[in-house]
């Protein structure tokens, strides 16, 4: 039945597999949209990952206190329809909207609306160590660990039912940035009360339960993930009736699914196959420029990427346009630091380590280096910053040939990847980071600070505490000229350190049915299908099932 899958329709697909409507058959099929996506989310709560694949799953279920205006990258109200903050900006006080109702399923059925309740239970399961459910999480809670969350919050506040204050320890100029992010979503209070008394708490994280757009129905691993529409959404009503993401790692398969119409939109193209959908009269791509850096990032705590020299030796190795060319093939700017241009404190690195194989050369000979060999780790799927990295670690390994040093390209399953990555065996990596926010400091602190180096968002295992006091400083003032000027110092010293190499800039592409229409780009975050419609047919409504 999971091969028919593949071959079935979104409608025929429904009457094999889930007897959720009534009188299933053709003039019944529900209108729907297919989503090929890349790989399996790692959880259905995003607090516990910083996957991108994940957050674009679970951002269909869940909504934070603010989030983000997609075009100005300004905070905007959410779940919170407004706030204050205190003269010495250490309180921020949230106002919280009334009426807006959890998911029901068949494994919850809410008593109650959305209250502060449920805001204070989703943050002090993070930072309070005795909350019965902090520990269920065995991967931590990366994204915050990274940001030293816990180290930020005084304590949580409740005012009353619709009105809570956190307490800060002192400024951070980021904080509502990052209660904008994916990673910072409301979970039910009294969801988790059920299941603690149940015996079953760690289903938190499986069944999710939220106040999004769409609500989870139904997760076979390795090939799909069912939503069904919220019809109590506390926003317009998604415009589409089930939303079905169709795992295929595959970049070929999921262009081949999009031409046969097994699939609506799909992600992650690479680049040598947008010219296939630019020559089909029924697709196009949608694009925006992104908000990601993909990088090369050494284990600074491994003999010998210890030395600084050593990694500026590799650094000076790398042929930069030589990938851009051939990986990215104009889908891409190269990364003159870690912050995207689109960034406000953005500026072009002037100290960035230029192609110069000769420099290379005498940086290892004057590092005592001969016959070294190497490891390269790759990642085995695309991601927004890099939809190739097998291609881009090969073009670095005839680089670093070049230069007498031999590279292993290392590569595994993903789920078997990040296990291993989270070991820290590794000599470096290709990865990346594509932002959750807009403010700078995302670029920073949650893969380059100390904070971040006790987790696995900190790929290079670097921490340094002068680094680490300009990103202080520049948390601790609003004003913007005074932060870029120590971003743009903090992007030196990456520089001079090399604890990883800034590869490229990509842009982020979708490719799709000309039939369906307003799927949302944004430069951070998830992708969101809330007020995504498809051109074609509009099928009669279903009977759905809690």
């Amino acid at each position: 039945m999971k091969v028919l899958l593949k071959r079935l329709t979104l409608g025929s697909a429904f009457c094999w597999l889930v007897p959720l409507l009534t009188a299933c058959g053709p003039s019944q099929v529900p209108s729907g949209l297919v989503y090929c996506s890349e790989g399996n989310p790692e959880s259905f709560n995003p607090q516990l990952v910083t996957s991108g694949t994940t957050v674009d799953a679970t951002s269909q279920l869940y909504d934070g206190l603010v989030n983000y205006e997609a075009k100005s990258g300004e905070v905007m109200p959410a779940l919170a329809s407004d706030w204050t903050i205190s003269n010495d900006e250490r309180v921020y006080t949230f106002t919280l909207r009334t009426g807006v109702h959890f998911h029901h399923s068949k494994h919850f059925s809410p008593t109650r609306n959305f209250n502060a309740d449920d805001v204070l239970f989703s943050f002090n399961r993070i930072i309070d160590t005795s909350n019965p459910y902090h520990h269920i999480a065995k991967t931590g809670y990366p994204f915050f660990e990274s940001i030293d969350f816990a180290q930020q919050i005084e304590h949580i506040e409740k005012i009353d039912d619709y009105h809570v204050a956190f307490h800060l320890k002192r400024k951070d100029a980021s904080f509502l940035s990052n209660l904008a992010t994916g990673f910072s979503v409301i979970l039910s209070k009294e969801y988790s009360d059920q299941l603690i008394k149940a015996g079953e708490p760690e289903l938190l994280d499986k069944y999710a339960i939220g106040t999004g757009p769409f609500r989870l129905v139904d997760y076979v691993k390795n090939d799909f993930i069912r939503f069904y529409r919220n019809h109590h959404y506390w926003r317009s009503t998604p415009e589409v009736e089930q939303l079905v993401f169709d795992i295929t790692p595959k970049s070929t398969t999921r262009l081949a699914k999009l031409i046969t119409g097994d699939c609506n939109i799909s992600a992650l193209p690479k680049a040598g196959e947008l010219q296939v959908v630019i020559d089909k009269a029924d697709l196009e791509v949608d694009s925006l420029p992104g908000f990601n850096v993909a990088f090369w990032a050494f284990n600074t705590e491994r003999i010998p990427f210890n030395d600084v020299r050593v990694r500026r030796a590799l650094a000076y190795a790398v042929d930069k346009d030589n990938i851009l060319r051939a990986v990215y093939q104009k889908t891409a700017v190269e990364a003159k630091g870690v912050l995207a241009p689109l960034s406000w404190a953005y500026s072009p690195n002037e100290s960035l380590l230029e192609y110069n194989p000769e420099k290379a050369k005498a940086l290892l000979k004057e590092a005592g280096i001969n016959d070294l060999t190497i490891d390269i780790w790759a990642m085995p799927v695309a991601r927004i910053y890099n939809p190739n990295p097998h291609k881009t670690a090969e073009l670095i390994q005839a680089d670093l040939a070049n230069i007498g040093v031999k590279v292993n390209i290392v590569t595994y399953d993903w789920s078997v990847f990040n296990q291993k990555l989270s070991k820290q065996s590794y000599d470096s990596v290709l990865i990346g980071w594509n932002a959750d926010n807009s403010d700078p400091d995302n670029f920073f602190t949650p893969i380059l600070s100390c904070a971040s180096a006790s987790t696995n968002s900190n790929r290079s295992r670097w921490c340094n505490l002068e680094f680490d006091q300009i990103l202080d400083k520049a948390k601790s003032t609003t004003k913007r000229r005074e932060r870029t000027l120590l971003y743009q110092q903090a992007e030196k010293m990456i520089a001079e350190q090399v604890p990883l190499l800034p590869l490229a800039h990509a842009t982020r592409l979708v490719v799709k049915q000309k039939s369906v229409s307003q799927s949302k780009l944004t430069p951070f975050g998830g992708i969101s299908f809330t007020n995504t419609t498809k051109l074609s047919q509009q099928a009669p409504a279903f009977k759905e099932a809690n």
